[in-house]
């Protein structure tokens, strides 16, 4: 593999319409929910974009016409009873809208469960604190940042859009194609998938492997089988691992979604061969052992391919939700993670790097991706510079 003949990936496509669709669902009768709604349909419809259906009147993502597909759901939801939007497919966002108490002491606790529930991108928390509004914005990762409202309306409600819009025309790529043509001879891993296993107890060891929120406490069955699909999960843990593998240097090693990344064994189940990227189905192609029922790889996948297959000195990728104590480049957007645009946003930081095999990237209200040689040469590198908490702006 060499770098002259690296040519970018064709971006994901989509008709201009498809970008301009959105409706409104839920059935809050709440006063508060039903005006940010209304000022919020306002800005979009300002900003070029198609209401389908009518306004608050619509109560389903499916309600748009079949050959205008919806992109955005604004779902409004009573903060006791969340109600959930069952889509046919992963390319519809939807942003919850909740009320939360005044002076809420606990947004993260109170909107994540909310998220889960609704079975929704984005969670919208809007608290009052010292009677001054705060919209709080949670996605599944657990990224948190909020918009103030300093009595401006218009302002207010743009800032708030500016935060919506670019997540909402975002595309997944978190399907997985197996096929079982994994080599016997790596049926039990090999050096790589070791330091695989190693590193992810390392993380357990300092403290870098946040507790792995219970969705499946609360889900029904039915509700966690539609989260897995959309989001291509096996349940919510974060950080992963990646590392290029020695028999296939154009292939990589990664951890599987939804694992304790300290207890890393099996592979095919915990650890999984990416062999490539189908852009036309937005799919990663794995090669897995025929007597292992696999995992879904991590949704950051697409990411680490455009990393490895631009550059040849990046020997492994390290991801984690924590910060790093030196200034350092970081994307500008808060991407959902397995998305083609979070990927394309860090693999352009990367390349810009002073030296691409050894970068250290911030991930926008997130964590950091950092390259290196080996998994070893990055575990010795960050010894001593990474912070715990993340910053949010």
């Amino acid at each position: 593999m060499h770098q002259e003949t690296w040519t970018p990936l064709a971006e994901p496509l989509l008709g201009s319409d498809e970008r301009l669709s959105f409706t409104i669902a839920g059935d809050s009768t709440n006063p508060f929910v039903q005006w940010f709604a209304q000022r919020l349909q306002v800005t979009l419809a300002h900003q070029g974009h198609l209401l389908r259906r009518g306004g608050l009147a619509s109560d389903s993502a499916e309600d748009a016409a079949p050959d205008s597909p919806v992109r955005l759901v604004l779902n409004l939801c009573d903060i006791d009873r969340p109600r959930s939007v069952h889509r046919r497919g992963q390319g519809t966002f939807v942003a919850t809208i909740v009320e939360g108490p005044d002076n809420a002491p606990d947004v993260m606790k109170a909107a994540y469960p909310v998220l889960v529930r609704s079975l929704s991108n984005m969670v919208v928390f809007n608290t009052r604190v010292n009677d001054s509004l705060e919209s709080h914005f949670i996605t599944i990762e657990q990224g948190h940042y909020v918009v103030r409202h300093t009595g401006d309306e218009d302002d207010f409600f743009e800032r708030i859009y500016q935060r919506i819009q670019p997540l909402a025309c975002s595309h997944l790529v978190i399907n997985n194609d197996y096929v079982t043509d994994l080599p016997e001879r790596l049926w039990e891993g090999d050096e790589q998938t070791d330091q695989i296993s190693w590193a992810g107890r390392q993380l357990d060891t300092m403290g870098l492997l946040p507790a792995a929120f219970p969705i499946n406490d609360i889900l029904s069955a039915r509700d966690l089988r539609h989260v897995k699909r959309l989001y291509g999960i096996g349940g919510l843990s974060y950080g992963n691992l990646s590392a290029r593998a020695q028999h296939d240097p154009a292939t990589f090693w990664m951890s599987a979604s939804g694992v304790d990344k300290s207890k890393l064994q099996t592979i095919g189940r915990d650890i999984l061969l990416v062999t490539g990227y189908a852009p036309e189905a937005l799919t990663m192609r794995l090669s897995v052992p025929p007597h292992v029922e696999p995992r879904r790889v991590s949704v950051d996948a697409i990411e680490h391919f455009m990393i490895y297959r631009e550059h040849p000195g990046v020997g492994a990728i390290v991801h984690v939700h924590a910060w790093w104590r030196d200034p350092i480049a970081s994307t500008q957007v808060n991407y959902p993670c397995g998305t083609y645009e979070l990927a394309s946003e860090v693999a352009e930081l990367v390349r810009q790097a002073p030296e691409p095999s050894c970068a250290v990237i911030g991930l926008k209200n997130h964590g950091l991706t950092i390259t290196g040689h080996s998994i070893p040469e990055i575990f010795a590198r960050i010894e001593g510079m990474i912070v715990p908490q993340v910053p949010m702006t």
